[in-house]
């Protein structure tokens, strides 16, 4: 199991307390093999997929113990024991935490503290044991699964043309066909033989891919059969490729479902119609946007 930031901060200082200088990657190398963290554990990354997850605490627990001036980093990326980091250690503390960390004036500094929140910051340390990075994505996770289950129920509402129309608009943004004009259309209807729409693989139209769109209720789940109907049509069309999108889920035997001539199928069911939509901007839009930025050492390390 990955400790959390605060679990890691007296294991860091304790690792420090030879005096010697470390540098931010040794550290991360002594607290995963000190807590025999496993590959996977390692690997593992923040929701946003940005950050490996460890990385992130590790580096969390060595800034929180700086600023309260237990550490010191004499140059960039490498980190010392101070004085009163050895002090610290000499008190032969459990735990160090953020509510441990109150204690030092530049600690509580650095947290922007007024005397009458103190007391409030020092209950809600107690249960903070994500970094802001991780609050920042679990927060985004959850508001973008909401979106998306939002998203997945308007587009349930919509009639089948325009679902077909909406699928086709959705792969054009994703870099298919150019645009919508002479991407491709949608054909629906009793006369389609099994086919829902046609989008040019790229601008110049070397290639198509044909679509099939269910536009089905959560719990009508999408079998074999239907996949097998879909390949059939393909081949009627003398076609290789297509895209099958569903509101609702595939089955097992679906999914493990691979046609036995060259036909390439992509699945695509509701959670992730409604994924992609959010991230290329259709049927929703941008409200809010936060830049997170850290310090850039190359340029103070110019000056």
């Amino acid at each position: 199991m990955i400790p959390d930031y605060q679990t890691l901060m007296l294991p860091l200082l304790k690792i420090l307390s030879d005096g010697k200088e470390r540098s931010y990657r040794d550290l991360i190398e002594n607290l995963a093999s000190e807590f025999k963290l496993t590959d996977e554990e390692r690997k593992e990354l923040l929701p946003s997929g940005n950050q490996l997850l460890f990385d992130n605490r590790v580096g969390w627990a060595k800034t929180y113990l700086k600023k309260a001036g237990l550490i010191d980093s004499p140059r960039r990326a490498v980190f010392v024991i101070t004085d009163l980091g050895r002090q610290t250690l000499s008190d032969n503390p459990e735990r160090i935490d953020t509510k441990y960390l109150m204690r030092f004036p530049a600690f509580l500094e650095f947290k922007l503290i007024s005397r009458e929140k103190r007391e409030e910051e020092k209950t809600l340390s107690e249960n903070d044991t994500q970094t802001p990075e991780e609050l920042l994505d679990r927060a985004y996770q959850q508001m973008r699964e909401s979106l998306a289950f939002d998203l997945l129920n308007k587009v349930l509402e919509l009639p089948p043309a325009a679902f077909e129309r909406l699928i086709v608009e959705l792969l054009v943004k994703m870099g298919y066909g150019g645009s919508i004009k002479d991407a491709g259309k949608a054909i629906g209807g009793s006369g389609d033989e099994g086919v829902d729409g046609v989008i040019k693989e790229d601008k110049l139209g070397l290639d198509v891919i044909y679509l099939q769109a269910k536009r089905w209720k959560p719990g009508n789940v999408v079998g074999r059969p239907e996949l097998q109907k879909f390949v059939g049509a393909l081949a009627g069309q003398g076609a290789k490729k297509g895209v099958f999108i569903t509101t609702s889920t595939f089955t097992k035997e679906a999914l493990d479902y691979t046609p036995k001539n060259e036909t390439k199928i992509v699945l695509i069911d509701g959670e992730q119609l409604a994924q992609l939509m959010i991230d290329y901007n259709l049927g929703c839009s941008t409200q809010q946007t936060y830049e997170i930025k850290k310090i850039d050492g190359d340029y103070f390390e110019e000056t």
